[in-house]
């Protein structure tokens, strides 16, 4: 393995160090790369943007399984998480963004930190060290870990439990190495951090942020231990100035230095993604039991577009609807929901389609007998309003020619397939806005990899299991202004336009006094708890972690049913039913519970794969628990 390993991470680091020109700038001899050239500063940028593919990539194919966003119905890879069952093309990136390439440099890191006692270079790196196998153990289970990166080439497999001890290991030699105290001839972390900006007490917080997490996720275990998560709490971030942020970049620049671009953006930023009825209902508060309450990071999160108002004839902005993939056949009757664009078109009653109206050719976007309206080229005639779904997608600048000062990302309709400015009938009274955008999806979206939001949330639940309602009560409360202000940070960058207007401190203080959020400790539950780390968490792996924790809307012996109106997709059927063994919700092997091993490890590992667990090679791999997931400490 390793040797395949290095072999392509030669070339990644060329490819890697020419994309990114402007922050690994290179200077010893770039074109005789090699495994020593390299300084500290310069390799752990390239780790750092490796491991946040890995991480939010992952994120994506769990926010898929958690249903948190959609799309339009075709047959490709991800269609197929969608319906819960998982092709194997759908699980090679996350393993090949870490095993590939991030983990084979954190070796080469370490030693050239060593070499110049730059301590805190080696912390970072053994953090990702267990950051990585971490993910890679909640997202596979059974995994290569203390073989993984060393000269074996057919390394073996350690269980989940192996595997979380020796990350919680690697994780306290971390904060060993980032506590000790560099020699001024030491490269400073600042050179080449793009988290924490090289603020060693940042990334000692990250550390025990981790730590909390994790501790956190052995809930189904006999062990759990709440003091113990509180104990790590007490050391991780304690403000949203704590928080550790991957920045991405949206600038004219991005289709030259394409790594710099969101994850979420280039994975779910296409005009096929729909926000799903389950997460907007988490928004909009309309869940069952939910108060209807609209939750302030609803219009930032939820896209909006624009539409006429039937009574005035002016534009107005509608929120998206989100799309019911679970009780409708939405996605497979006519492939909805149905991609809708904002067209320069005219009534004719002659038109083949549904609509009625005919589209403009280029030449006619200038007569005046044509005007905005929304259309679709899908005829089916049930998918007719499905204008009410509107994309998540909004612009990468280095694709917006025509904008002047290319600081406006929301998608243009007119510069597809509206009405010019040549038009009479173009003014501001036009709707030309197809989409806001996302707040996770944009292409300059942050990566909330560590935050202070999260560490609420996870001691709301700490103390909510200790029986202290009052404290849980607090620290709830907490973490939903604490993401709201991190949503600040970014939005206050933004021209305060709809959805990306900053968040007033009135709103925040409005909503966390409204029915919506618990206002006594005898109000607080679970539920509530964890819908609002649901959002907070949005587009995370830990919003799958959680999911399979409290057994997804299966009623908890605890807490009762923790996320309510959550089930199978409509489109579950016969295929995706031979990957789970039980048709009852009640049991654990009704839900899917981790990722199949991808065609790596199957084409260059098999012995090793075939004897790492029971259904190792059988399509029923996907319900079966990972170490933490399982309700007693035998768990195969």
């Amino acid at each position: 393995m390793k040797k395949i390993i290095y072999i392509v991470t030669g070339i990644l680091l060329l490819t890697v160090f020419s994309a990114c020109e402007k922050w690994l700038d290179i200077n010893d001899n770039p074109s005789s790369a090699s495994n020593t050239v390299p300084t500290p500063d310069l390799r752990l940028r390239s780790i750092q943007l490796q491991f946040s593919d890995a991480y939010e990539s992952s994120g994506t194919r769990a926010s898929w399984i958690t249903q948190n966003v959609s799309k339009t119905n075709t047959n490709n890879n991800n269609d197929l998480i969608q319906r819960w069952n998982f092709p194997l093309a759908s699980t090679t990136w996350p393993y090949q963004a870490w095993f590939v390439y991030c983990a084979p440099n954190l070796q080469p890191l370490i030693d050239k930190a060593t070499e110049e006692e730059a301590w805190h270079y080696v912390g970072a790196a053994q953090l990702i060290h267990a950051w990585g196998f971490m993910l890679m153990a909640d997202l596979y289970g059974e995994m290569p870990y203390t073989e993984a990166l060393s000269a074996t080439l057919s390394p073996a497999y350690d269980d989940g439990k192996t595997i979380f001890y020796g990350c919680m290991a690697k994780l306290e030699e971390a904060i060993a190495n980032l506590s000790k105290s560099q020699p001024a001839t030491a490269t400073p972390l600042s050179d080449g951090d793009l988290w924490n900006g090289g603020d060693v007490q940042k990334w000692i917080k990250l550390a025990y942020g981790l730590k909390a997490r994790w501790l956190n996720n052995l809930t189904k275990k006999s062990f759990y231990d709440p003091d113990a998560v509180l104990e790590a709490l007490n050391k991780a971030p304690q403000s949203v100035s704590d928080n550790t942020v991957m920045r991405f970049i949206n600038s004219p620049l991005t289709d030259r230095a394409g790594m710099v671009v969101s994850l979420q953006h280039a994975n779910v930023g296409a005009t096929a993604t729909r926000l799903t009825k389950w997460y907007t209902d988490l928004l909009t508060n309309e869940f069952t039991g939910g108060s209807g309450v609209l939750d302030p990071r609803a219009t930032r999160i939820i896209p909006s577009g624009e539409f006429y108002n039937p009574v005035t004839g002016l534009k107005r902005w509608v929120m998206s609807k989100g799309a019911d993939i679970i009780n409708t056949n939405i996605r497979t009757n006519g492939n909805g929901p149905a991609a809708f664009e904002i067209r320069a078109t005219r009534p004719d009653p002659s038109n083949s389609h549904p609509s009625k109206l005919a589209t403009a050719t280029t030449a006619q976007k200038s007569d005046s007998t044509f005007t905005n309206r929304w259309r679709s080229t899908n005829t089916n005639v049930a998918r007719q309003g499905d204008s009410i779904y509107i994309s998540c997608y909004s612009d990468r600048l280095d694709w917006i020619l025509d904008f002047p000062d290319n600081t406006d990302d929301r998608y243009i309709a007119s510069r597809y397939n509206g009405i010019t400015e040549a038009n009479p009938n173009f003014n501001n009274e036009v709707i030309n806005i197809t989409s806001t955008g996302s707040f996770y999806i944009r292409a300059d979206a942050p990566a909330h990899l560590v935050c202070y939001h999260e560490m609420c949330f996870i001691k709301a639940e700490a103390l909510f299991r200790k029986g202290d309602k009052g404290g849980a009560l607090t620290a709830y409360k907490a973490g939903i202004r604490a993401h709201m202000e991190a949503m600040n940070e970014k939005l206050q960058e933004y021209p305060q336009i709809l959805g990306k207007q900053v968040i007033p401190a009135a709103d925040i203080d409005a909503f966390l006094a409204s029915a919506a959020v618990a206002q006594t400790a005898g109000e607080l539950t679970m539920a509530k708890i964890m819908q609002q780390k649901q959002i907070s968490m949005s587009l995370t792996v830990q919003n799958w972690t959680d999911m399979r924790r409290f057994n997804y809307s299966t009623p908890d012996p605890q807490f009762g049913v923790v996320y309510p109106d959550f089930g199978r997709p409509f489109e579950f059927d016969a295929a995706a039913q031979e990957c789970y063994p039980s048709t009852n919700p009640n049991d654990l092997r009704y839900w899917p519970r981790r990722v199949q091993q991808c065609s790596h490890e199957i084409n260059y590992n098999e012995t090793n794969w075939l004897a790492s667990h029971p259904e190792a090679n059988k399509r029923t791999i996907l319900s079966a628990p990972v170490w933490w997931d399982f309700p007693t400490d035998d768990y195969k």
